[in-house]
């Protein structure tokens, strides 16, 4: 600004020396006229400076937006780098979103795969449930027809079996057509040693066991009919099936003039044998008390060990049927298939009887000690020790 201001008073001097220069015709004109220019020449310095001074507020103003501009540049900078980033990050996002939306309808299409998978095992296993039932309602209906149907046949088979026995010991057998009081006549009786022998089969009437051991006490009283007569034991026998015996609580009635003792077939044979043993005494009232006692003694031991021993394989019996049924309901399809056919694949081969081999009482027991001893080296307890039945 200095510099116009003096620029413009180098300019005034130099016309006014040229004005001077000219011939001074008429000074005071020409002074008039120097005045006026310099009047026109201040006036148009300050007009220059007005100017000057408005185009410096322009160039501070123009500086000012200068700067700003920059200052917006930058920040526009700043946010163009912003949104490229936020730009990223939403399209990081959206591939996120879109790999979530692609898992998620994966995890949907196997749920609804398992879903199915379910339902149609749910279908499969109730299938197998009801068949399960229909096969149990079925071996029930079937066992319980072989009950019924032994039932009904039981007094037929302790008639054969009896006279199996009798005849492979030399027993004699009575039948109820030959007992010899005509108004009591029993299901079966033997002739020992001049006495007869009642063995009197009894059996359930239906499948309700509940009233059966009553029955059986009802029984035991009426047989005062056959003990009454001189020629009749005052033991007498009751033969009950062997799937009977979870229901009887007593084994022997001792009426007073006469004992009754409950047994099953398979107790037969050898209380039979026990009675015949008195036959080798040629004079039973010969013999002594110590010798009647010690054949009290035998034929009680025989009864008492035939009835646990029914006792224990009932006992077993029930517990295997048990195990097997729990084995078919609760294995797993594949194993119980496996189990199937290890089954299938194995046979038991049991010593088999021969009619004129002697079964030995000394090789029966050189057996039993051997299973001890090894029983004894394996450290394994006896079987009695872990069953408690009553006596």
């Amino acid at each position: 600004m200095e510099f116009v201001i003096l620029a413009c008073i180098v300019i005034g001097f130099v016309l006014l020396a040229l004005y001077l220069k000219k011939p001074n015709t008429n000074f005071d004109e020409q002074i008039e006229q120097k005045d006026l220019r310099i009047t026109q020449l201040e006036k148009e310095c300050i007009e220059k400076e007005t100017h000057l001074s408005n185009l410096n507020k322009q160039l501070e103003v123009a500086y000012a937006k200068t700067e700003a501009f920059e200052q917006l540049k930058t920040e526009k900078a700043k946010l163009e780098e912003g949104v490229k980033r936020l730009e990223i990050e939403r399209n990081n996002l959206k591939g996120e979103t879109i790999s979530f939306q692609k898992a998620e309808e994966g995890r949907q299409l196997e749920s609804n795969k398992n879903i199915a998978a379910a339902v149609t095992l749910q279908q499969s296993l109730e299938k197998e449930k009801a068949r399960l039932n229909d096969e149990r309602v079925k071996e029930k209906e079937v066992l319980l027809d072989k009950m019924k149907r032994k039932w009904s046949e039981h007094e037929k088979d302790v008639q054969n079996h009896i006279q199996q026995i009798c005849r492979n010991n030399i027993i004699t057998y009575i039948s109820q057509e030959d007992f010899p009081h005509p108004r009591n006549k029993p299901d079966n009786s033997i002739e020992i040693m001049d006495q007869l022998v009642v063995f009197d089969a009894k059996s359930p009437a239906n499948d309700d066991l509940t009233n059966f051991p009553k029955y059986i006490k009802l029984q035991t009283e009426s047989l005062k009919k056959y003990a009454k007569h001189d020629n009749v034991k005052n033991d007498l026998f009751l033969v009950i099936p062997s799937n009977t015996l979870d229901v009887i609580n007593q084994f022997h009635y001792n009426i007073g003039d006469y004992n009754v003792y409950i047994i099953t077939k398979d107790a037969l044979e050898p209380i039979i044998l026990s009675l015949k043993k008195i036959e080798e005494y040629e004079f039973a009232d010969k013999l002594s008390p110590e010798d009647r006692d010690n054949v009290c003694r035998i034929i009680g031991k025989f009864a008492h060990t035939t009835k646990r021993r029914i006792q224990i394989d009932e006992f077993f019996a029930r517990e295997f049927l048990d195990t097997l049924s729990k084995a078919g309901s609760q294995l797993p399809r594949d194993i119980l298939e496996n189990v199937i056919k290890f089954e299938n694949a194995e046979k038991l081969n049991p010593p088999m009887e021969k009619r004129n081999k002697q079964i030995l009482t000394k090789d029966l027991k050189d057996q039993v000690d051997k299973l001890e001893n090894e029983m004894q080296l394996r450290a394994i307890p006896k079987i009695e020790t872990k069953i408690d039945f009553d006596q």
